[in-house]
């Protein structure tokens, strides 16, 4: 069997854009050239790597297996060909859930870029169940999420605290309130983040763990239509402290006290065969760095 580099950079890059045609234009050479080397090298191997639905590939069940594997090999023929493995210097895909990617990313990424000027960050906004499946398809090196999560092939490391905060406008009746009890909030229409989201989950499984249900009048996936929606006075709203600190400074907006915990973690996500990349490695070490500083 011979299997070359270049049939397995191909693979991975097939298997992380999910189109031939996206693999054959970064790997700079045609898509017939492309098919031909995936042939040969599912030929060598004896079993199918992909399945075709419509124009999308989507991996087979023994590609699967085998995708980390060789993503492995690629990591280490990286350190081969590059005179310093440890240099960090390249480019990186950041994919963090919106919390994160809207109020932390952006400065981590730029004391990234400060910190080492060879490199770039590529700042991905998807949900949470979004940034894990791409980290576990490779289109992304690092992910950040807000909620809890399991995955089978990812490791998923807790960062720091986060707290949600329900919330409505200052002219709402509940705002001059001390205490709001289960019972008015049960009154009450709610916006909320779309099911799939970090801040959707905790809020979820809160109100399983109580037992009860919520009238959401809209599931929206951006932040500032829920703040808007809110103020609008369409419902009440559930979002992380740090998307709303402004409104509740200023006034426009005020934060209920609630009997509901709704405390999270925010966590890292990454595959285990890459968690020794010099990037990789260079980011938690910053995002590390600037926790202390925070505490200090």
């Amino acid at each position: 069997m011979n299997i070359t580099l270049r049939q397995m950079t191909l693979f991975e890059a097939t298997a992380r854009l999910a189109k031939l045609s996206l693999a054959a234009e970064e790997q700079a050479i045609s898509q017939s050239a492309a098919s031909q080397a995936i042939k040969e090298m599912e030929n060598q191997l004896e079993y199918r790597l992909f399945q075709r639905h419509g124009r999308t590939l989507t991996l087979s069940p023994e590609g699967e297996a085998l995708l980390p594997r060789i993503r492995q090999i690629l990591e280490l023929s990286r350190g081969i060909t590059h005179r310093d493995r440890h240099a960090v210097a390249g480019h990186m895909t950041l994919a963090a859930s919106v919390t994160i990617a809207s109020y932390l990313a952006p400065t981590l990424i730029g004391r990234m870029q400060s910190t080492y000027p060879e490199t770039r960050v590529k700042l991905s906004i998807e949900n949470s169940e979004s940034v894990l499946d791409s980290v576990a398809k490779g289109r992304a090196l690092l992910g950040m999420i807000e909620g809890p999560a399991t995955h089978p092939e990812l490791t998923i490391t807790p960062w720091q605290t986060d707290q949600l905060v329900i919330f409505c406008p200052a002219t709402h009746p509940l705002a001059q309130k001390p205490k709001v009890t289960f019972n008015a909030l049960l009154r009450e229409r709610w916006i909320v983040r779309e099911t799939g989201s970090g801040t959707r989950s905790i809020l979820d499984a809160e109100l399983q763990r109580l037992g009860v249900n919520i009238d959401i009048a809209q599931a929206l996936n951006r932040q500032e239509a829920i703040k808007q929606c809110v103020l609008a006075g369409l419902g009440i709203g559930c979002l992380s402290h740090l998307s709303i600190a402004r409104e509740l400074a200023s006034g426009e907006l005020v934060a209920l006290n609630t009997p509901l915990n709704l405390s999270r973690r925010f966590s890292w996500v990454a595959a285990p065969e890459r968690t020794n990349h010099p990037l990789h490695q260079a980011f938690i070490a910053l995002c590390q760095q600037t926790d202390a500083l925070a505490r200090s």
